[in-house]
C-alpha cells in the first residue's frame, strides 16, 4: 500500500500507519454538544491540557459556533476567544494546534499565535484571502464541504448525487489551493458530516468514504455527537451519541478515514489504537 503523508508544520504524519485523534476544543457559549463548557481562557487550557494528556494528537480551537443556525460571530471576538488559549496551550503542549476558522484575519492571528493547521468549513470560498494566507505561512489546510451556511445548512439540503458532488468539489478546491501555492502536502479533506446534508447524505458519504478521496490526501471525518446519531439510535440524549462515535471510528478507520475530530479523545484514542493494531496483523 502507498504510504499517505500529511504535512503539519514541521512535522510529517504518516496517516495511512497511523490514524490521528483531533480533539474538539469549542470556546463558544453556543456550541451544539459543549457550549459554554471551555468558554473562559481558563476551562479552556484545561480542556486542551487534558485532551492532550488522553492521547489527542492535535487540538482543533474554535471560537465560532457551526452548528445548524448559528449566527455569525464578529472577527474582533472571535480573536478574543481563540488567541490566549492558543498561545497559552502552545507553551504547554508540543501538539500541532488547528484552528477551526473561515476568517483570514483569525487564521493570521491564531498562525503567529502557534496554531499551525487551518480547519476551514467553507473550504477556502469564505474568504478569499485564505488560500494565500495558507500558501505564505505553509499552513497545513483542512477543506471542508458545506452546502449553504450554518444558518441555513441544514434546510432542505438537496444533492443530485451527494458522493459525485463532494468529491467535486474536493478536486476543485484542490486546483484552486494549487494555484494559489498552496503545498499539496499540506492538504486534507473533510466532507462535512452534517453540515448542509440529510441523515440518509451522511450515511451515503461515510458508506463510500474512499470515492471521496482526492490525489491520495488525508481524510477527516468528524461524527462526534452529531444529531444523526441520535436519530439513528432513537435517543435525544448527547451522551448516547458517544458509543456509536466510537464505533464509528473504528469502522471508518477499516474504512479509509484518517484524521478524527471528537469531543471525547480517551474513549477515541483506545478505540483507534486497537482497530490499528487488527488491521496491522490483517495486512
Amino acid at each position: 500500500m502507498r504510504e499517505r503523508i500529511w504535512r503539519v508544520g514541521d512535522r510529517v504524519f504518516t496517516v495511512s500507519r497511523q490514524g490521528l485523534i483531533m480533539g474538539v476544543l469549542n470556546i463558544t457559549p453556543d456550541s451544539f454538544s459543549d457550549g459554554g463548557k471551555f468558554f473562559s481562557v481558563e476551562k479552556a487550557i484545561e480542556g486542551g491540557l487534558r485532551m492532550a494528556a488522553q492521547g489527542a494528537d492535535i487540538i482543533d480551537v474554535g471560537g465560532e459556533s457551526t452548528r445548524p443556525g448559528a449566527k455569525p460571530v464578529a472577527a474582533d471576538e472571535e480573536l478574543r476567544r481563540v488567541i490566549p488559549v492558543i498561545e497559552k496551550l502552545r507553551a504547554q503542549i508540543d501538539l500541532p494546534i488547528s484552528i477551526d476558522t473561515s476568517k483570514t484575519e483569525v487564521a493570521r492571528a491564531a498562525i503567529q499565535a502557534g496554531a499551525s493547521i487551518v480547519n476551514d468549513v467553507t473550504g477556502g470560498r469564505g474568504d478569499q484571502g485564505m488560500l494565500t494566507l495558507v500558501a505564505e505561512t505553509n499552513s497545513a489546510f483542512i477543506i471542508m464541504h458545506m452546502q449553504g451556511t450554518p444558518r441555513t445548512m441544514q434546510i432542505e439540503p438537496r444533492y443530485a448525487d451527494v458522493v459525485s458532488e463532494v468529491a467535486n468539489f474536493f478536486r476543485q478546491q484542490y486546483a484552486c489551493a494549487i494555484e494559489c501555492g498552496v503545498d499539496p502536502m499540506t492538504i486534507a479533506f473533510d466532507p462535512g458530516i452534517g453540515f448542509g446534508k440529510t441523515l440518509d447524505h451522511n450515511l451515503e458519504l461515510l458508506t463510500q468514504l474512499e470515492q471521496l478521496r482526492a490525489h491520495d490526501r488525508p481524510l477527516v471525518v468528524g461524527v462526534s455527537r452529531k444529531s444523526f446519531l441520535g436519530k439513528l439510535i432513537n435517543s435525544p440524549e448527547i451522551g448516547d451519541r458517544v458509543a456509536p462515535a466510537v464505533a464509528l471510528t473504528s469502522l471508518l478507520r477499516e474504512r479509509g478515514a484518517d484524521v478524527f475530530r471528537v469531543h471525547d479523545v480517551k474513549e477515541n484514542v483506545s478505540a483507534l489504537r486497537v482497530t490499528e493494531a487488527i488491521l496491522g496483523r490483517a495486512g
